[in-house]
């Protein structure tokens, strides 16, 4: 008769430990990807519910069943031909030359990629006060991006040097402009809020210098292409004498047409 073998427990349980250590680990793994997965189709679908009511982001129309990224969302040549030539700047809250309003966290303070433009009287007291366009300008976006962000609105601009630019207006309470629409120097595009709550009442104000629309943040190590807004705004004004030029009055101004230089081509002489 043959002698069964003695029942070693203890060597059994380090066989099994080295075999399903690695199965473990190899079934998290299989996990946290079909997870990440799911919630990637997740916040896709999200990012299309929330920034596209009107099936839009911006001028980019966007599929339903896409994982859109927004930071490629760029405004197309033809669209950036439609911003106006801005010859003239003012400040979006509390008057032309920014009267009654404070600079509570300058461009590139503590990381800050804008200009936190307050109400003289501080805390809530600018709460509902009007945002006006800086200058002449193409809306690119107008939505809720985040609820750290509030309402946004993005204008696209050309300097007489030909030169694109945009101005970004944060934690709006509401919107008065349409995506696409052309505004007017000093037309109010909205009020100032507070993100819902999130923050005292304020303007977040950015000047940027490329044409993507992707809303962004509002902090980073790297300036990620924005300028000193308060400061650009005083440097492009450029008229001293004519400090209290009136807003422009009339319907928007015309999209510019795109403009090719054509050789003329003459049939040889026979």
């Amino acid at each position: 008769m043959k002698k069964i073998p003695y029942l070693d427990l203890k060597q059994h349980w380090k066989e099994w430990h080295q075999l399903a250590l690695p199965l473990f680990v190899v079934i998290s793994a299989v996990i946290l990807v079909l997870f990440l997965m799911g919630r990637t189709r997740d916040q896709a679908r999200q990012w299309h519910e929330d920034l596209t009511a009107a099936k839009r982001l911006g001028l980019i129309e966007i599929k339903p069943d896409a994982i859109f990224d927004p930071a490629f969302a760029v405004a197309s040549p033809i669209e950036l031909v439609k911003a106006p030539t801005s010859d003239h700047f003012d400040f979006p809250v509390g008057s032309r030359l920014g009267a009654l309003t404070y600079n509570a966290q300058p461009f590139f303070t503590n990381r800050h990629l804008g200009d936190d433009l307050n109400g003289i009287g501080g805390q809530n007291s600018d709460l509902g006060d009007p945002v006006y366009a800086i200058s002449d300008g193409l809306v690119l976006f107008a939505g809720w991006p985040s609820d750290g962000w509030g309402n946004v609105i993005i204008l696209q601009h050309e300097l007489t040097n030909g030169q694109l630019i945009q101005t970004f207006y944060g934690h709006l309470d509401t919107m008065k402009v349409p995506v696409g629409s052309l505004v007017r120097r000093g037309e109010e595009i909205g009020t100032i809020g507070t993100a819902n709550g999130r923050y005292l009442a304020h303007l977040h104000l950015e000047v940027r210098r490329y044409p993507t629309i992707d809303v962004g943040v509002g902090y980073s190590d790297s300036r990620l292409g924005r300028i000193a807004g308060e400061l650009a705004l005083s440097k492009w004004r450029s008229r001293p004498d004519d400090s209290l030029v009136a807003a422009p009055v009339g319907p928007p101004p015309e999209p510019k047409s795109l403009q090719l230089d054509v050789e003329a081509i003459t049939a040889p002489t026979p």
